[in-house]
């Protein structure tokens, strides 16, 4: 059983999508997390900062490491986040000789937040494979029956004829524009949290901006000026992106299934789903969940926004807010995309030929 219906052991079959869920696992989170400490470590080696047995004794333990998650979900339920439980179990487990050198610098938003966008950046280049594979579906509808035509509707009144082209451009070209601007927004997301207790870092520890730059280069990760502990802007610049990916699809499957109904039979689809008192019908399940999706993530995305409001250097409660709402947002979105694709590809005929001559 679950409260979420993205990992529900029924309804996820319809809406979830367990290859983007997989980035927002414990798993997933500890190993970038894992990746951190080793980075960091290493880049104060390289500067002076620690020792470099320390550096390898850090990496020995952390290339093994298996956390106590029972113990993890108490500390976390005591400290608000799961860094501090992460770090003494990872501490436990380093020569006491060198304990002290882990974590040295960082606080919990640091590994926490670039942890995120290790693996947010992930989750984006699946989002972009899988809008580019929509495209490309819509592009192959529409050399099939573009030259056919359709009745259109303005106001759901009967307007003109238009070409099923000119309805395919309407629901292709905001995806392509779309597209862009999520990989603008990840572009411009994706940095290195380096920040600190207080996001200024330690200025006694003057080697501070080069542990960074190696830190960057360790993770593939650009290195700003400050931190972005507080600036959130980005962050939801991205779930907005997300967002109009959803409505774009939600517009797809509203028009598929105005289209489809009995009365106007304008789109004929190659499978649908199954009633269980009425064997005659032929449900528009896709397109449904298209719009179901879309409706979703608009709602969703106001608690973005909502967690842009951090109090002064660093919130606890707009923090925690992103936690509950990203991941689904994410989730929804190439769940949407795996489903437009299926349903466009199962589109057996569109609109009615041309009249000859």
């Amino acid at each position: 059983m679950s409260v979420s219906c993205f990992d529900h052991p029924f309804l996820s079959g319809l809406l979830g999508d367990d290859e983007t869920a997989a980035w927002f696992t414990a798993e997933a989170d500890i190993a970038e997390m894992v990746r951190f400490e080793m980075a960091l470590a290493h880049a104060q080696a390289a500067e002076g900062v620690i020792t470099a047995d320390a550096a390898h004794a850090i990496e020995a333990v952390c290339r093994d490491f298996t956390p106590d998650m029972d113990k993890l979900k108490a500390d976390t339920a005591r400290d608000g986040v799961v860094v501090p439980g992460f770090v003494r179990q990872v501490r436990e487990r380093v020569d006491p000789e060198h304990a002290a050198s882990l974590h040295r610098g960082p606080t919990s938003q640091d590994l926490i937040d670039t942890s995120l966008v290790l693996r947010l950046r992930h989750v984006a280049r699946l989002i972009d494979r899988r809008t580019e594979a929509v495209v490309a579906a819509l592009d192959e509808a529409s050399r099939a029956f573009g030259q056919n035509v359709l009745v259109a509707r303005t106001r759901m009144q009967r307007a003109l004829d238009i070409m099923v082209g000119d309805r395919i451009a309407a629901w292709r070209d905001p995806l392509i524009r779309t597209r862009r601007t999520l990989s603008e927004a990840t572009t411009h997301l994706c940095y290195l949290q380096m920040g600190g207790p207080t996001g200024t870092l330690d200025p006694a520890m003057g080697r501070w901006p080069a542990v960074k730059e190696r830190m960057g280069i360790a993770l593939d990760l650009p290195v700003s000026a400050r931190s972005w502990h507080s600036q959130r802007d980005q962050l939801v610049a991205f779930a907005d992106a997300l967002v109009r990916l959803s409505g774009g699809l939600g517009k797809i499957g509203q028009d598929v299934a105005l289209m489809a109904q009995d009365e106007i039979a304008e789109v004929t689809l190659a499978a649908g789903g199954t009633s269980s008192a009425m064997p005659h019908k032929n449900n528009p399940i896709g397109a449904e969940i298209l719009v179901a999706l879309a409706r979703f993530n608009a709602v969703q995305i106001s608690a973005m926004h909502h967690a842009m409001v951090h109090e002064q250097e660093r919130s606890g409660a707009a923090w925690t807010l992103e936690w509950m709402v990203l991941p689904s947002i994410c989730v929804a979105t190439a769940s949407g995309l795996a489903t437009a694709e299926r349903l466009i590809s199962g589109i057996s005929v569109i609109g009615r030929a041309p009249l000859a001559g």
